[in-house]
């Protein structure tokens, strides 16, 4: 009886065991996750006498607002169409076919996924300018620049996802259809297109949902002429302090991100089971009918991801009386009129919240990771796992500003005051780099051999000893991509920063774009070495990460 009783306590002892470690990532969502954007939707909701919907009425019923709505679906489907138009044939050169460099070619394709977006606001910038290589064409503050920022960014995501699937393609199924005199074209429309179609519809997903919360690049390109819902948000916010039309104006973005998460989560499903029905990775040499797809790359490559990076080091390093480390120089010099601080303590600012928020990110994003990889045998215990798998996704559909802007109306008063600590920025920062850190140990944690851990067990090996001896080392190489991302998103991270970082505390990117909106060539060039910088800062930290990571790709 005695033994029976401790047969059923030990594995309810040890639910309950994961069940209290699960309290502390789910109280941190809570708190610095739910509360701040409940409370944002409900100002939107409220007035002074209670519920209304006068400030969403007032805020629907103005012609700018529906301008600005028009203008972030414009750039969404403009940029999500080009990005799938030009990483189509990429996704074929670099997954299908075999040439020298190709591993190389892939980390450059994937290097503008991770770069700060103040630093390719700021590239663009530098190549579009009146002043820059492309000034003539008159682009500058366009719809165009925009654009072409937004498909910088999300070019990879196409490329990653879809050759993911297309090197596992049988492609015996094709020759098939040619050996029966089916031409090339008819082959991609009838045998390959259709295959391809759940990886470049998830795509898609994700660039439109990434492109229609943009904030840092089009704050920084649009001018007066352009913007979206995020960058709206920020400007009646910090310039007219209307925090009533803001909230009102997020729950438009939250339905716009919310609709767009959705879909990307049914086509991933898809995809994923697209991905379970092929088989081992094909491919072939180059060959003379390749030469399209590499001709279309080389020239995406070489000229929407190469040229602007290079423009933005050609002019950091362009002063006053010719080329120079001037700029670079000045990084170091004390702050200007107008300025709280300088640049290298900015810099200083960005790399302690970077360590501070990733250490939150990765301490409870391991936690989550290993609750969710877990493989419970009742049916209760795996719908509660897949409802804590999405709950902690959520932060991936709700976009830093309005992250940053829940923050603002509710952990700046009582009964939870942050207001002046330093600890804001960083808890916003780790709530943002949160689910990438659980995205980036999952998987490797989901294709531990469980027949390892059910032996370690048998053997009397307590779940905690399980996990330090089984799961850990074997998680060691995703958790060291964990950690790149941790830290590279939170350095560059600018939507959230943009509202809390303090006057004599700012961040990099909040002092790179503080200096690019004053007069002065001195501003613009510190602002170029200072953009320069940063990329390079998160190049090396992602590097790193990529070295210590998976050897194998993982799409988006």
């Amino acid at each position: 009886m005695d033994g029976g009783s401790h047969r059923v306590s030990r594995p309810t002892g040890r639910v309950l065991g994961w069940a209290a470690l699960a309290l502390v990532p789910l109280a941190f969502l809570a708190i610095f996750f739910v509360w701040p954007v409940a409370s944002l939707v409900a100002r939107g909701f409220t007035d002074e006498n209670g519920f209304s919907l006068a400030g969403v009425s007032e805020v629907l019923a103005a012609p700018r607002t529906w301008r600005i709505i028009g203008q972030t679906l414009v750039q969404a489907v403009l940029g999500t169409a080009i990005s799938v138009l030009l990483g189509v044939p990429a996704a074929y050169l670099l997954y299908r076919v075999r040439f020298p460099g190709r591993r190389l070619l892939r980390a450059v394709v994937a290097v503008p996924f991770v770069l700060p977006t103040v630093v390719v606001g700021v590239a663009f910038r530098s190549l579009l300018a009146e002043q820059g290589p492309l000034g003539g064409l008159g682009l500058e503050e366009s719809l165009t620049a925009i654009v072409a920022a937004l498909v910088f960014f999300n070019y990879s995501v196409v490329v990653r996802t879809v050759g993911a699937l297309w090197a596992h393609l049988d492609p015996r199924t094709g020759e098939a259809a040619r050996s029966l005199g089916a031409s090339r074209w008819r082959v991609w429309w009838t045998v390959t297109w259709p295959a391809l179609a759940p990886a470049v519809a998830s795509a898609a997903a994700l660039v439109f949902l990434f492109c229609a919360s943009a904030f840092g690049v089009v704050l920084v390109l649009g001018g007066n002429g352009w913007g979206t819902v995020e960058t709206e948000i920020w400007y009646q916010t910090t310039q007219l302090l209307d925090l009533r039309a803001a909230a009102a104006l997020s729950i438009v973005q939250l339905v716009i991100v919310v609709a767009s998460l959705l879909v990307a989560n049914h086509t991933r499903a898809r995809q994923e089971r697209a991905l379970k029905l092929s088989g081992p990775p094909v491919d072939h040499d180059f060959g003379p009918a390749d030469l399209p797809a590499a001709l279309v790359t080389g020239i995406v490559v070489l000229g929407l991801l190469v040229t602007p990076l290079v423009t933005l080091v050609i002019r950091s390093l362009q002063t006053s009386s010719g080329y120079g480390f001037g700029n670079y120089l000045a990084l170091a010099t004390e702050a200007e009129a107008g300025f709280s601080t300088g640049v290298w303590p900015a810099l200083g600012n960005s790399l302690a919240t970077a360590a501070v928020a990733s250490a939150i990110s990765l301490s409870l994003g391991a936690i989550v990771s290993f609750l969710l990889s877990r493989r419970p045998a009742s049916a209760a215990g795996r719908t509660a796992l897949a409802t804590a798998d999405a709950a902690f996704m959520l932060p991936l559909g709700v976009s830093a500003v309005t992250v940053g802007f829940g923050f603002l109306i509710t952990l700046t008063a009582p009964p939870l005051n942050l207001l002046g600590s330093w600890l804001l920025v960083p808890l916003a920062q780790a709530v943002v780099a949160l689910p990438l850190v659980v995205r980036s140990l999952l998987p490797t944690l989901r294709a531990i051999d469980p027949r390892l851990q059910q032996a370690a067990a048998t053997l009397g090996a307590s779940p905690a000893r399980v996990v330090a001896t089984i799961d850990a080392p074997l998680a060691w190489r995703g958790f060291g991509l964990a950690i790149g991302f941790a830290f590279a998103t939170s350095l560059g991270e600018f939507g959230a920063t943009s509202f809390l970082a303090r006057p004599d505390r700012p961040t990099l990117p909040v002092m790179i774009f503080r200096l690019i909106g004053r007069p002065g060539a001195e501003n613009l060039g510190t602002a170029l070495a200072a953009s320069v910088v940063l990329a390079l800062l998160t190049g090396v930290v992602m590097g790193v990460a990529e070295w210590i990571g998976p050897r194998r790709g993982q799409p988006w």
